[in-house]
């Protein structure tokens, strides 16, 4: 056997490694643009739930500082409702309201968020 011949040889077992290599690189690239697009999502539902704490929280400190009339409570509920979330809680101390809504991104997982809102210059009550 040549030395041409063993080149041929091993030249044509080798054939098709490239697409092997190309498949496998796509596999990787396309796995990373789920896991991408997984994470996105998430971080757009919890800015979702981000804004409908913050909207909830200010609807019960309005209704508790007498801007608007209702139940400080029941009005942040529907409020978090409007904005696709679920009042998880809701506290107020005089003027301040503190909520958390809950919005379920997918069965099984659900992302919360906590808003606080009041007067300026009234400090957070703390726990004892």
């Amino acid at each position: 056997m040549t030395r041409r011949d063993r080149t041929t040889r091993r030249e044509s077992e080798e054939r098709g490694a490239a697409s092997v290599l190309a498949i496998g690189i796509i596999g990787a690239m396309t796995a990373l643009a789920v896991a991408l697009l997984a994470l996105l999502g998430v971080f757009v539902v919890s800015q979702r739930a981000a804004n409908a704490a913050d909207a909830a929280a200010l609807a019960a400190a309005d209704a508790m500082s007498g801007a608007v009339a209702g139940v400080p409570c029941r009005l942040a509920g529907e409020v978090a409702a409007r904005n696709g979330a679920r009042l998880g809680a809701c506290e107020g101390d005089g003027a301040v309201a503190s909520v958390t809504v809950v919005i379920e991104a997918a069965p099984g997982f659900a992302v919360t968020a906590s808003a606080r809102a009041g007067p300026p210059g009234r400090p957070a009550a703390v726990p004892p």
